[in-house]
Protein backbone atom coordinates (compact mmCIF):
# COMPACT_ATOMS: atom_id res chain seq x y z
CA UNK A 1 0.00 0.00 0.00
CA UNK A 2 1.30 3.42 -1.08
CA UNK A 3 2.59 6.34 1.96
CA UNK A 4 -0.18 8.11 3.01
CA UNK A 5 1.82 11.76 2.80
CA UNK A 6 -1.27 13.18 5.29
CA UNK A 7 -0.05 10.40 7.88
CA UNK A 8 3.26 11.86 7.93
CA UNK A 9 5.90 14.79 6.83
CA UNK A 10 8.70 12.94 5.28
CA UNK A 11 9.07 12.42 1.60
CA UNK A 12 7.08 9.73 0.10
CA UNK A 13 9.36 6.67 -1.14
CA UNK A 14 7.94 6.13 -4.04
CA UNK A 15 9.10 9.59 -5.65
CA UNK A 16 12.09 8.87 -4.12
CA UNK A 17 12.48 5.95 -6.54
CA UNK A 18 11.05 7.56 -9.48
CA UNK A 19 14.02 10.88 -8.33
CA UNK A 20 16.80 8.26 -8.65
CA UNK A 21 16.21 7.21 -11.97
CA UNK A 22 16.50 10.97 -13.16
CA UNK A 23 19.62 11.64 -11.37
CA UNK A 24 22.59 12.56 -13.79
CA UNK A 25 25.35 9.71 -14.84
CA UNK A 26 28.20 9.81 -13.35
CA UNK A 27 30.84 6.97 -11.78
CA UNK A 28 29.34 8.15 -8.89
CA UNK A 29 25.57 7.43 -9.58
CA UNK A 30 26.32 4.36 -11.38
CA UNK A 31 28.59 2.67 -8.30
CA UNK A 32 26.20 0.07 -5.95
CA UNK A 33 26.87 2.11 -3.22
CA UNK A 34 24.59 4.70 -4.45
CA UNK A 35 22.01 2.96 -4.57
CA UNK A 36 18.83 2.86 -2.49
CA UNK A 37 18.95 0.35 -0.10
CA UNK A 38 15.35 -1.28 -0.44
CA UNK A 39 15.75 -1.01 -4.29
CA UNK A 40 19.20 -2.62 -4.73
CA UNK A 41 18.67 -6.58 -5.37
CA UNK A 42 22.25 -7.76 -4.44
CA UNK A 43 22.40 -5.55 -1.19
CA UNK A 44 18.67 -7.73 -0.18
CA UNK A 45 20.43 -10.65 -1.44
CA UNK A 46 23.38 -10.46 0.79
CA UNK A 47 23.63 -12.98 3.54
CA UNK A 48 23.21 -10.75 6.61
CA UNK A 49 20.30 -9.48 5.18
CA UNK A 50 18.65 -13.02 5.52
CA UNK A 51 16.59 -11.43 9.04
CA UNK A 52 15.07 -8.91 6.83
CA UNK A 53 13.74 -11.69 4.02
CA UNK A 54 12.14 -13.24 6.36
CA UNK A 55 10.40 -10.68 8.22
CA UNK A 56 9.57 -9.55 4.57
CA UNK A 57 8.58 -12.57 3.58
CA UNK A 58 5.85 -13.14 6.94
CA UNK A 59 4.61 -9.51 6.21
CA UNK A 60 3.95 -9.22 2.51
CA UNK A 61 1.43 -12.08 2.34
CA UNK A 62 0.09 -11.04 5.91
CA UNK A 63 -0.36 -7.91 4.87
CA UNK A 64 -2.49 -8.65 1.37
CA UNK A 65 -4.91 -11.52 3.16
CA UNK A 66 -5.18 -8.62 5.30
CA UNK A 67 -6.54 -6.07 2.96
CA UNK A 68 -8.75 -8.70 1.01
CA UNK A 69 -10.44 -9.30 4.37
CA UNK A 70 -9.67 -12.81 4.67
CA UNK A 71 -10.32 -14.32 8.35
CA UNK A 72 -9.65 -18.08 7.74
CA UNK A 73 -8.93 -20.72 5.45
CA UNK A 74 -9.19 -24.41 4.80
CA UNK A 75 -5.95 -26.10 4.10
CA UNK A 76 -5.80 -28.58 1.04
CA UNK A 77 -2.77 -30.32 1.30
CA UNK A 78 -1.70 -33.35 -0.70
CA UNK A 79 0.52 -35.28 -3.50
CA UNK A 80 1.46 -33.22 -6.51
CA UNK A 81 1.77 -36.69 -8.19
CA UNK A 82 -1.65 -36.95 -7.81
CA UNK A 83 -3.50 -36.35 -11.59
CA UNK A 84 -6.74 -35.32 -12.76
CA UNK A 85 -8.30 -38.67 -13.60
CA UNK A 86 -10.80 -37.20 -15.98
CA UNK A 87 -7.69 -35.47 -18.07
CA UNK A 88 -6.68 -36.19 -21.49
CA UNK A 89 -2.97 -38.00 -20.55
CA UNK A 90 -4.65 -39.97 -17.73
CA UNK A 91 -7.17 -41.63 -20.84
CA UNK A 92 -4.91 -43.88 -22.08
CA UNK A 93 -5.47 -47.64 -21.71
CA UNK A 94 -4.11 -48.41 -17.86
CA UNK A 95 -2.17 -51.98 -18.01
CA UNK A 96 -4.32 -55.30 -17.80
CA UNK A 97 -4.06 -57.84 -14.68
CA UNK A 98 -4.67 -61.53 -13.94
CA UNK A 99 -6.69 -62.19 -11.28
CA UNK A 100 -6.71 -64.58 -9.17
CA UNK A 101 -9.13 -66.43 -10.85
CA UNK A 102 -7.63 -65.89 -14.01
CA UNK A 103 -9.71 -62.84 -15.46
CA UNK A 104 -8.28 -59.59 -17.36
CA UNK A 105 -8.81 -56.24 -15.44
CA UNK A 106 -7.35 -52.75 -15.76
CA UNK A 107 -5.38 -51.54 -12.80
CA UNK A 108 -3.98 -48.11 -12.08
CA UNK A 109 -0.82 -47.64 -10.97
CA UNK A 110 1.35 -45.60 -9.01
CA UNK A 111 0.12 -42.05 -8.07
CA UNK A 112 -3.01 -43.04 -10.86
CA UNK A 113 -4.13 -45.10 -8.44
CA UNK A 114 -5.42 -42.90 -5.82
CA UNK A 115 -6.24 -40.19 -8.62
CA UNK A 116 -10.29 -40.22 -7.23
CA UNK A 117 -8.86 -38.38 -4.27
CA UNK A 118 -8.03 -35.43 -6.62
CA UNK A 119 -12.40 -35.42 -7.20
CA UNK A 120 -12.53 -35.62 -3.70
CA UNK A 121 -10.27 -32.35 -3.01
CA UNK A 122 -12.08 -30.86 -5.79
CA UNK A 123 -15.51 -31.33 -4.61
CA UNK A 124 -13.88 -30.13 -1.09
CA UNK A 125 -13.16 -27.23 -2.00
CA UNK A 126 -16.04 -26.08 -3.73
CA UNK A 127 -18.35 -26.74 -1.32
CA UNK A 128 -16.44 -25.14 1.27
CA UNK A 129 -16.02 -22.28 -0.98
CA UNK A 130 -19.64 -21.98 -1.15
CA UNK A 131 -19.68 -21.66 2.10
CA UNK A 132 -16.86 -19.06 1.91
CA UNK A 133 -19.33 -16.81 -0.58
CA UNK A 134 -21.76 -16.75 2.19
CA UNK A 135 -19.34 -14.89 4.53
CA UNK A 136 -18.20 -12.50 1.06
CA UNK A 137 -15.18 -14.50 0.93
CA UNK A 138 -13.67 -13.67 4.63
CA UNK A 139 -14.15 -17.32 6.08
CA UNK A 140 -12.89 -20.63 4.92
CA UNK A 141 -10.93 -19.33 2.02
CA UNK A 142 -9.34 -22.30 0.25
CA UNK A 143 -5.64 -22.13 1.05
CA UNK A 144 -2.81 -25.02 -1.19
CA UNK A 145 0.28 -25.15 -2.22
CA UNK A 146 -0.43 -23.77 -5.68
CA UNK A 147 1.22 -26.55 -7.26
CA UNK A 148 -0.13 -29.29 -9.27
CA UNK A 149 -2.27 -32.51 -8.29
CA UNK A 150 -4.21 -32.31 -5.19
CA UNK A 151 -3.06 -28.55 -4.97
CA UNK A 152 -4.43 -28.24 -7.96
CA UNK A 153 -7.85 -29.44 -7.57
CA UNK A 154 -8.64 -28.02 -4.82
CA UNK A 155 -7.97 -24.33 -5.90
CA UNK A 156 -9.62 -25.60 -9.12
CA UNK A 157 -12.48 -26.58 -6.83
CA UNK A 158 -13.49 -22.92 -5.38
CA UNK A 159 -13.04 -21.44 -8.93
CA UNK A 160 -15.85 -24.05 -9.75
CA UNK A 161 -18.02 -21.91 -6.71
CA UNK A 162 -17.21 -19.03 -8.03
CA UNK A 163 -14.99 -17.90 -5.41
CA UNK A 164 -11.42 -17.07 -4.65
CA UNK A 165 -8.84 -19.35 -3.23
CA UNK A 166 -5.15 -18.70 -2.00
CA UNK A 167 -2.01 -20.78 -3.39
CA UNK A 168 1.67 -20.86 -1.41
CA UNK A 169 3.95 -21.59 -4.05
CA UNK A 170 7.60 -22.00 -2.93
CA UNK A 171 10.63 -21.52 -5.34
CA UNK A 172 12.18 -24.77 -5.98
CA UNK A 173 15.54 -26.39 -7.88
CA UNK A 174 13.32 -27.82 -10.57
CA UNK A 175 10.76 -25.92 -12.06
CA UNK A 176 7.30 -25.05 -11.23
CA UNK A 177 4.79 -22.69 -11.56
CA UNK A 178 1.39 -21.76 -10.21
CA UNK A 179 -1.82 -23.52 -11.00
CA UNK A 180 -3.65 -22.10 -13.44
CA UNK A 181 -6.87 -22.02 -11.17
CA UNK A 182 -4.75 -19.66 -7.97
CA UNK A 183 -6.60 -16.76 -8.02
CA UNK A 184 -4.05 -14.27 -9.74
CA UNK A 185 -3.86 -11.54 -6.54
CA UNK A 186 -3.69 -14.46 -3.98
CA UNK A 187 -1.30 -16.20 -5.56
CA UNK A 188 2.39 -16.06 -3.03
CA UNK A 189 5.69 -17.36 -3.75
CA UNK A 190 8.50 -18.32 -1.21
CA UNK A 191 11.98 -18.77 -0.38
CA UNK A 192 11.63 -19.97 3.13
CA UNK A 193 9.83 -22.93 3.96
CA UNK A 194 9.28 -21.86 7.19
CA UNK A 195 7.52 -18.93 6.46
CA UNK A 196 5.63 -20.37 4.09
CA UNK A 197 4.31 -23.39 6.69
CA UNK A 198 3.40 -20.30 8.78
CA UNK A 199 1.21 -18.95 6.83
CA UNK A 200 -0.75 -22.00 6.05
CA UNK A 201 -1.38 -22.47 9.47
CA UNK A 202 -1.96 -18.77 10.92
CA UNK A 203 -5.51 -18.32 9.31
CA UNK A 204 -6.63 -22.26 9.74
CA UNK A 205 -9.93 -23.43 10.13
CA UNK A 206 -9.39 -26.91 9.69
CA UNK A 207 -6.81 -29.23 8.08
CA UNK A 208 -7.42 -31.88 5.40
CA UNK A 209 -4.51 -33.84 4.06
CA UNK A 210 -5.24 -35.96 1.28
CA UNK A 211 -2.62 -38.81 0.46
CA UNK A 212 0.84 -37.73 -0.64
CA UNK A 213 4.24 -37.93 -0.12
CA UNK A 214 7.77 -36.34 1.84
CA UNK A 215 6.33 -32.80 1.61
CA UNK A 216 2.54 -33.63 2.98
CA UNK A 217 4.30 -35.85 5.31
CA UNK A 218 6.37 -33.00 6.40
CA UNK A 219 3.55 -30.45 6.57
CA UNK A 220 1.07 -32.66 8.16
CA UNK A 221 3.51 -33.95 11.12
CA UNK A 222 4.68 -30.32 12.09
CA UNK A 223 0.77 -29.28 12.09
CA UNK A 224 -0.02 -32.30 14.34
CA UNK A 225 3.09 -31.22 16.44
CA UNK A 226 1.92 -27.64 17.38
CA UNK A 227 -1.74 -28.94 18.49
CA UNK A 228 0.12 -31.48 20.58
CA UNK A 229 2.23 -29.24 22.18
CA UNK A 230 -0.37 -26.42 22.59
CA UNK A 231 1.47 -23.84 20.35
CA UNK A 232 -1.80 -23.89 18.35
CA UNK A 233 -5.23 -24.32 19.02
CA UNK A 234 -7.37 -27.48 18.10
CA UNK A 235 -8.98 -27.32 14.19
CA UNK A 236 -10.46 -29.88 12.73
CA UNK A 237 -7.54 -32.21 11.32
CA UNK A 238 -9.01 -34.74 8.95
CA UNK A 239 -7.00 -37.40 7.01
CA UNK A 240 -8.30 -38.46 3.70
CA UNK A 241 -8.05 -42.41 3.13
CA UNK A 242 -7.70 -44.64 6.10
CA UNK A 243 -6.55 -47.48 4.04
CA UNK A 244 -3.50 -45.38 3.06
CA UNK A 245 -2.62 -43.63 6.05
CA UNK A 246 -3.08 -46.69 8.14
CA UNK A 247 -0.85 -48.20 5.32
CA UNK A 248 1.94 -46.14 5.90
CA UNK A 249 1.79 -44.77 9.45
CA UNK A 250 1.22 -47.85 12.34
CA UNK A 251 -0.04 -44.87 14.44
CA UNK A 252 -1.27 -47.56 17.00
CA UNK A 253 2.50 -48.31 17.34
CA UNK A 254 3.19 -44.87 18.35
CA UNK A 255 0.66 -44.83 21.47
CA UNK A 256 1.82 -48.60 22.38
CA UNK A 257 5.59 -47.63 22.15
CA UNK A 258 4.85 -44.52 24.44
CA UNK A 259 6.17 -42.14 21.66
CA UNK A 260 2.39 -40.38 21.82
CA UNK A 261 0.12 -40.64 24.30
CA UNK A 262 -3.12 -42.61 23.66
CA UNK A 263 -4.68 -39.18 23.92
CA UNK A 264 -2.95 -38.24 20.32
CA UNK A 265 -4.39 -40.78 18.72
CA UNK A 266 -7.62 -38.25 18.77
CA UNK A 267 -6.37 -34.98 17.13
CA UNK A 268 -7.37 -36.39 13.68
CA UNK A 269 -9.82 -38.14 11.76
CA UNK A 270 -9.87 -40.34 9.24
CA UNK A 271 -12.74 -39.47 6.55
CA UNK A 272 -13.42 -41.14 3.13
CA UNK A 273 -15.59 -38.13 1.47
CA UNK A 274 -15.95 -33.97 0.86
CA UNK A 275 -19.29 -34.04 2.23
CA UNK A 276 -18.11 -35.96 5.75
CA UNK A 277 -15.44 -33.43 6.05
CA UNK A 278 -17.57 -30.83 5.52
CA UNK A 279 -20.04 -31.47 8.00
CA UNK A 280 -16.99 -32.10 10.38
CA UNK A 281 -15.86 -28.69 9.74
CA UNK A 282 -19.10 -27.04 10.43
CA UNK A 283 -20.15 -28.67 13.38
CA UNK A 284 -16.74 -28.43 14.66
CA UNK A 285 -16.61 -27.83 18.58
CA UNK A 286 -13.23 -26.95 20.28
CA UNK A 287 -13.02 -29.81 22.62
CA UNK A 288 -10.48 -27.67 24.93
Amino acid sequence: MKDDARNHPFRDSHEDVAAAHRIPDTPQTRAPAYRLAFTDNDFMCREELRPVRLQLELLKPQMIMDERGIESTVVLMGSARIPDPTSTAEKAEPPLIETAAGAKETAATGAAALSHWYGEARKLACLMTRKSLESYGREDVIVTGGGPGIMEAGNRGAMDAGGHSIGLNIVLPHEQAPNEYVTPDLCFNFHYFAIRKMHFLMRAKAICIFPGGFGTLDEMFESLTLIQTGRMRRVPFLLFGRTFWEKIINWDALAEAGTISADDLDLFRFVETAEEAVDIISDWQDPC
